[in-house]
């Protein structure tokens, strides 16, 4: 396979990985974040979400990813340092990953991943990726979430607002309340919208913690970094571009500070 400027190369050939049947009991997670799933699962939500994925599937729909929790399964609660919080999964063959914004190697790069990569080369110098994958990000500690898990073939946001965002954002005020320190990257107004509600968990789990004694562990932080979304669309204007925005040297430096390091390099 031959690669472009981007790292792109020509579409794989293979079997389109998609969901066959709502199954929580095979897509594997890190352990700490099992209250907040089972939780979810019993839920009214959890419930109706489950039925509504089967149904879709039983009427022959395309769903992807195959794995709608992979991110839980790269990342644990425990080691999340930043939060890149996306909206939808991809909805075209092979793309979807069950990671925000990333892409399987060997399939063609989308746009608003082109300009993510155009911008860490602008702010860190560093080479332009091989490939999309961002799965080396997910194991050190950055959780690539998007707010619906699964999508249908060519219909974007066909499974927004059926029970997914009430997951998702329970995952999300569990990383406030629980990670010392974490950034968030938040893009586009979508994720945006999340903004005030990481910052009050944020907030009131630390001051929970002013009582307790000197050398005690347990206070919060987070940084919230926003900017306009990467697409194309968007990524260069006002009032907060995206390309120029600066987010990945801030979070660098901001985690360093703190003593936890991260290698943005892929």
């Amino acid at each position: 396979m031959t690669g472009d400027l981007f790292g792109g190369a020509e579409r794989v050939e293979a079997a389109v990985p998609q969901l066959t049947q709502w199954s929580p009991q095979d897509w594997p997670t890190q352990p700490d974040w099992l209250p907040v799933l089972d939780a979810f699962w019993r839920s009214e939500q959890g419930i109706s979400l489950a039925a509504f994925v089967q149904s879709r599937l039983e009427a022959g729909a395309v769903v992807y990813p195959k794995h709608p929790l992979w991110a839980l399964q790269l990342t644990p609660l425990s080691q999340v340092k930043v939060v890149i919080l996306g909206q939808d999964p991809y909805h075209g063959p092979h793309q979807a990953q069950g990671l925000s914004f990333s892409v399987a190697p060997g399939v063609k790069i989308p746009p608003s991943l082109r300009n993510i990569f155009k911008e860490l080369q602008r702010d860190l110098n560093q080479p332009i990726p091989v490939n999309g994958s961002l799965e080396a990000w997910a194991k050190r500690g950055v959780l690539l979430l998007n707010t619906s898990l699964t999508v249908e073939d060519g219909q974007p946001a066909s499974h927004a607002k059926r029970g997914w965002e009430r997951l998702t954002d329970a995952l999300l005020t569990e990383v406030a309340r629980s990670a010392p320190a974490c950034v968030y990257m938040l893009w586009g107004a979508h994720a945006q919208a999340k903004a005030e509600m990481l910052e009050r968990e944020s907030s009131a789990q630390s001051s929970n913690f002013l009582g307790l004694r000197d050398g005690a562990s347990g206070r919060r932080e987070a940084l919230v970094l926003k900017a306009n979304h990467p697409s194309p669309l968007s990524a260069l204007r006002p009032p907060q571009p995206f390309i120029g925005c600066g987010h990945f040297a801030q979070a660098k430096a901001w985690l360093a500070q703190r003593n936890l390091n991260l290698d943005w390099n892929l």
